[in-house]
């Protein structure tokens, strides 16, 4: 399962729940079985008046959560290609559920994103009533490098980033650091690693009787203080201006030429992004633009129900194993794009991403 479970006993027989992926040597990449795992430990306790507040968080010092399995479902995807996999239908309905109830948790849940937060990573943690990074944590949704598009609720949280940031994050995949979080609202306070143990010995600590938001919000912000000073300088919103400028367009092709043309410039995340975008799936970048484009104006149940289908498609086409192919499993970081030409693919491809693979209601219709 790789992912274990516990409860502190706090004041007044109140209990701490936490819940760790236990995966270290995947980075923690959610599987089927731990977001099942997740899924019905979260609903439980969710119901259970004892506990009353519930941490997650990840083992290992390199990530709390570095995607998902993609590498199993890439080759579920290989065995039958044209057709959805079992497993596709029933990981990014599961993983979609759970989004949801993390976004809509009603206690206090706290999620500790240190190291790598990324893909499934990023849809817990932007979820959590308190979003914790660490100095070294390093947020992306790097979709885009592997022929997908950017779900666990992106095209909702993305395109409520400040001007062009969260498409512009989107179609680059570039990653975030506490700073960067912090500034765009992707994070809600940065703490050291070390001070986990002391955050845990504080929520035992509380009296989650009387007054527990405020006990925990002065928790938090006596934590962060001691770390303010290790805090990383900001990257992306002094850059803001330029990428709004950039993206100020009304087609992808105009966006994807646009950051093409910035992969000599002398800021380096710039250049950066430049050369992500332009060995990344132009049929991913595609997708991203149209889903946050129309994200703004969705709730979260309506953006998780698009990302569903949009999912499920993506393991229909070649791109998505493919992408796998060369990032994760072969390593050559050669993909072979069936459409390697960001400005010739056919808009029916684009428009049949968007389309229901199954035939009645929406699988995912209790997310409305």
């Amino acid at each position: 399962m790789k992912v274990t479970f516990e409860e502190r006993s706090s004041l007044h027989g109140s209990r701490i729940a936490i819940a760790t992926l236990d995966a270290a040597q995947q980075l923690n990449a959610l599987s089927l079985p731990m977001i099942e795992a997740l899924l019905d430990r979260f609903t439980r306790w969710a119901s259970d008046p004892g506990v009353v507040c519930v941490l997650l968080r990840g083992n290992g010092a390199k990530a709390f959560c570095a995607g998902g399995d993609v590498r199993r479902l890439a080759e579920a995807c290989q065995t039958a290609p044209g057709a959805v996999p079992a497993l596709a239908e029933r990981l990014f309905a599961d993983e979609y559920r759970l989004v949801r109830l993390v976004h809509h948790y009603p206690k206090p849940l706290l999620c500790w994103g240190h190291g790598y937060v990324m893909g499934s990573g990023m849809g817990l943690l932007q979820g959590a009533t308190i979003r914790i990074v660490t100095p070294e944590s390093q947020l992306a949704m790097p979709e885009v490098a592997i022929g997908l598009h950017t779900d666990v609720g992106a095209s909702w949280f993305l395109p409520r980033l400040p001007g062009k940031l969260g498409l512009f994050l989107g179609l680059t995949g570039t990653s975030l650091n506490a700073r960067d979080a912090l500034d765009t609202g992707l994070a809600d306070r940065c703490l050291m690693s070390e001070q986990q143990p002391e955050l845990i010995e504080g929520l035992v600590q509380i009296n989650w009787r009387e007054q527990a938001a405020f006990q925990l919000h002065s928790l938090l912000r006596a934590l962060a203080r001691q770390a303010a000073e290790q805090l990383p300088e900001a990257r992306l919103l002094p850059r803001r201006e330029q990428i709004d400028e950039l993206l100020d367009v009304t087609e992808l092709p105009h966006a994807w030429q646009a950051l093409a043309a910035l992969e000599e410039d002398e800021n380096e995340m710039l250049a950066q992004a430049s050369r992500s975008l332009r060995h990344g799936c132009p049929l991913s970048a595609h997708l991203i633009w149209r889903q946050l484009d129309r994200g703004h104006k969705q709730s979260l149940g309506q953006a998780l129900q698009v990302e569903y289908a949009l999912s499920l498609n993506c393991c229909r086409h070649p791109e998505f194993a493919e992408g796998v192919r060369a990032r994760l499993i072969d390593k050559d970081n050669q993909p072979n794009w069936h459409w390697p030409d960001v400005h010739s693919i056919p808009s029916a491809v684009i428009d049949a991403h968007f389309e229901p693979t199954w035939t009645g209601a929406h699988p995912l219709i209790d997310l409305s």
